[in-house]
């Protein structure tokens, strides 16, 4: 089998090119390069050396990856003649493409490969930029790389930034995090005769960025948590100072029990902000719901049961397996092939478990939606009236036998008939598809709404409930109805 042997020109000119490698490509009989825009390549040119680049397929690809897979497929049928040296910027081993996609061949058995020599561009960038990577560095692909993979607090080094598109699609991705000003670094041909650095605000970067080879952009990291409030592990740290030895005597005396309340609370102004369709204060709510995340992920931490990494594994572990259309083999045509799946696969978790059906349910801050939540889940093994009818009925029938037991009965018979009404209530909104829990939710708000209007009646008339009758006050009531439809 005929080997194909790589080779790293390295991260500058000729100067920096390793003796044995040098010898290496002035006798190559066979030389292929990734491409000719290198100054090493320059200068072997000008010495008389002859090669073939692969230039012009990335003038015949839109797309890098099939720039990257069709340059591999031309080696493996060049391979199939005689062995072939091929020639890549850089060191072979970071950031190139097409020698990962050369190892993939080889696992496969398609082709032996030699990997030799040749600098990274990381050392002289180094060097250049005066950083010491230990303190953490992350070295991204600029075709590809995407926002939740950058770190705040790193050196950031991001190459393979080809053209204007992918410089503008690497500034946009960093401006969802960065301030729109911070000032980023573009380091060219580090380390040699040539090397620049050229310091930007983002905002500027795909006007100003020359584009080669040889171009690695750079950003400081941020080291105060202040700067860095779009990053997940920020809201962490801060989450954990607060119930750390210095921090928030209220936060620090928190349970899961005593913060259930608080839970309900922003959850019900997250609704309050989605009904009022206001951006701003959905965002401002679901952070608050957010907190509540992970101060509770933060107390299991803090008395060593589970932490956020458990909580993310099991609701993405969940997500995956509920969803086999998007993550597997099975195909859906609809929405309800979607739920009906989903309901499957929760009833199979059920029975490996060996829990009850109604097990899991139960909402301790809200009776209302665990009786829906009850119903609904017994009405999936056909435990139900056939239609809406038999629910009239049993609301009828548990409506009288309150009315008995008011007129008749304890104060506990009374409290048990009144719960069967209501349970009954719930079960007719669930036969017409509404939330009881909503419902409620409407009615508080429609009742505190109307009754400030009474209480802003009064004070600017007599001042006193007291001066009032109740039909004065159902007056300003019809008022305040009379308002709300206009």
């Amino acid at each position: 089998m005929n080997e194909i042997t790589i080779i790293g020109l390295g991260a500058g000119d000729l100067d920096q090119l390793p003796l044995g490698i040098y010898k290496k490509l002035k006798t190559a009989e066979y030389l292929y390069v990734r491409t000719e825009q290198h100054p090493v390549l320059e200068e072997l040119k000008a010495e008389g050396l002859s090669f073939t680049s692969f230039d012009t397929v990335y003038e015949n690809n839109d797309q890098f990856e099939g720039v990257y897979e069709e340059i591999v497929k031309r080696l493996l049928e060049l391979a199939q003649e005689q062995s072939v040296i091929y020639a890549v910027p850089g060191h072979p081993l970071v950031a190139e493409q097409t020698v990962q996609l050369l190892i993939e061949a080889e696992k496969q058995g398609k082709i032996k490969i030699r990997i030799e020599g040749g600098q990274s561009f990381l050392d002289p960038i180094f060097g250049a930029l005066r950083i010491d990577p230990i303190e953490g560095f992350q070295l991204l692909d600029g075709t590809s790389f995407k926002r939740d993979e950058v770190q705040m607090n790193a050196h950031v080094l991001i190459g393979q930034v080809y053209d204007a598109f992918s410089a503008s699609e690497v500034k946009l991705t960093l401006m969802e995090k960065y301030p729109d000003d911070y000032e980023v670094t573009i380091v060219t041909a580090a380390g040699s005769a040539t090397e620049s650095l050229t310091k930007v605000p983002l905002f500027e970067l795909d006007r100003v960025m020359k584009l080669d080879n040889l171009t690695t952009l750079y950003v400081p990291p941020i080291y105060k948590k202040e700067d860095r409030l779009k990053e997940w592990q920020t809201l962490r740290q801060i989450v954990s100072e607060l119930r750390g030895p210095n921090g928030c005597p209220w936060d620090k005396e928190q349970t899961h029990t005593t913060l259930k309340k608080y839970a309900v609370e922003e959850v019900y102004e997250l609704l309050q902000a989605i009904d009022e369709e206001d951006d701003d204060h959905i965002v401002e709510e679901l952070g608050d719901v957010l907190l509540q995340v992970f101060l509770h992920a933060q107390i299991g931490e803090d008395n060593g049961y589970f932490s956020m990494e458990d909580v993310l594994n099991a609701i993405s572990d969940k997500m995956i397996r509920r969803h086999p259309h998007v993550f597997g083999e099975v195909t859906v045509d609809s929405t309800e092939d979607v739920l009906r799946n989903w309901q499957q696969i929760k009833a199979e978790e059920k029975r490996d478990s060996g829990d009850s059906l109604l097990e899991g349910e139960m909402r301790a801050d809200s009776s209302l939606l665990t009786s829906f939540n009850y119903q609904k889940k017994v009405a999936k093994v056909g435990f139900d009236w056939p239609d809406v009818s038999g629910a009239w009925e049993k609301f009828e029938e548990e409506l009288g036998e309150w009315k008995k037991e008011l007129a008749e009965g304890t104060k506990d018979s009374q409290v048990d008939e009144l719960g069967d009404l209501l349970f009954t209530i719930v079960n007719l909104a669930r036969f017409y598809s509404l939330s009881p829990e909503q419902a409620m939710i409407q009615a508080n708000k429609k009742f505190k709404s109307r009754f400030q209007f009474i209480e802003r009646s009064v004070k600017s008339g007599k001042g006193d409930f007291s001066h009032y009758t109740l039909e004065e006050l159902d007056l300003f009531w019809k008022e305040a109805k009379k308002l709300e439809g206009q």
